[in-house]
């Protein structure tokens, strides 16, 4: 199994490298690609050390089998034929082709199957916000239909990568040492703030991230869901959290709820308030499921349910996700 990761040197494609040693992934040979500034450096996997390339238009993607992708949405479109012309199947972490009609949106909880089906040999990682709220929210559509979802997101600063995770320790050690703080990677100061922006906003008063979630859901779980979403940066430095809210077609209780999630693949439950154990993000970096709590019935809705989960966006956001699509494919020996 020859393996290339794309964007070796960001923080999701340490992550990966991290991921497919944790798993034991079966690689023969790994090659890593980077820009200009990340040509060159070393790094170690299995006690090999790697070095990476330049990521150019030639044949260096000749026999490689899966290629991980997590080097920004242009650099994807620009070196999609690229990767793929020889056979190689790519999965890419961007959002350059999720709503694309030939190119599968996967999360393997929920609908790995997709994947089979990839016309140009490429296959969507979805966005992290939307893949944890997928994992849980499947666990209750093998219930009953879910109509509705109302979804608030608590991002940490990892979601905007590992210097904006540095901005921030940074930004708080400012803020206490009585300095000016400065600001580069998010629109305001972070620390001791909550941002309720993630992304540019688009005609409708929603952001990109917020319609991402709404579109993402749709294709994943071919469904009819309805998403509103409000995605708020938060001062946590790793692991997202989000607030949701469902509509379901037949009322769904609490404790039939709790049996889902317990059972759900890819999922931990974690509710026990009267012991205050719920999902915190600072516990939770580093995990690979999607951790549930908090679970209640809505109060101004029979049919209404509410929750909140815990998942590390770096990890099942990102990484995680996208290797256990390539688990699948040869699970099935489709690759």
């Amino acid at each position: 199994m020859k393996v290339a990761i794309v964007g070796a040197s960001g923080a999701v494609g340490q992550e990966f490298l991290r991921v497919l040693d944790e798993r034991n992934f079966p690689i023969d040979e790994l090659l890593l690609f980077g820009s200009s500034r990340s040509a060159g450096r070393k790094y170690t996997f299995r006690g090999k050390e790697v070095e990476v390339k330049l990521l150019q238009h030639n044949d260096d993607f000749k026999g490689v089998d899966i290629a991980f992708a997590s080097a920004g949405a242009g650099t994807s479109k620009e070196f999609a034929e690229t990767i793929t012309k020889y056979g190689a199947v790519m999965i890419d972490n961007s959002s350059a082709f999720r709503m694309e009609d030939d190119i599968p949106l996967v999360v393997p909880e929920v609908n790995p199957e997709d994947a089979l089906n990839r016309p140009r040999n490429i296959i969507a990682n979805p966005n992290c916000t939307t893949i944890q709220m997928v994992v849980a929210l499947k666990a209750i559509e093998n219930l009953t239909h879910i109509k509705r979802v109302h979804v608030s997101t608590y991002q940490a600063a990892s979601g905007a990568g590992a210097a904006a995770m540095d901005e921030l320790y940074e930004q708080y050690r400012q803020v206490l040492a009585g300095e000016p703080v400065k600001v580069e990677k998010f629109a305001y100061q972070l620390a001791f703030n909550l941002i309720p922006q993630i992304d540019v906003f688009t005609e409708n008063g929603y952001t990109k991230e917020e319609m991402k979630m709404y579109n993402e859901t749709r294709k994943i779980m071919h469904s009819d869901v309805k998403v509103s979403a409000t995605c708020v940066r938060v001062p946590a430095l790793r692991s997202h959290s989000e607030s949701i809210w469902i509509e379901t077609e037949r009322p769904v209780s609490v404790e039939e709820a709790r049996e889902a999630f317990s059972h759900g693949e890819g999922l931990v439950l974690m509710d026990n308030p009267g012991e205050k154990e719920y999902p915190m993000p600072l516990f939770l970096a580093g995990k690979d499921p999607v951790y549930v709590g908090r679970i209640r019935k809505d109060l101004s809705n029979d049919n209404g349910l509410t929750f909140w989960i815990v998942g590390d966006q770096i990890k099942k956001g990102a990484a995680l996700n996208a290797v256990q699509i390539a688990e699948y494919l040869i699970k099935v020996n489709n690759i």
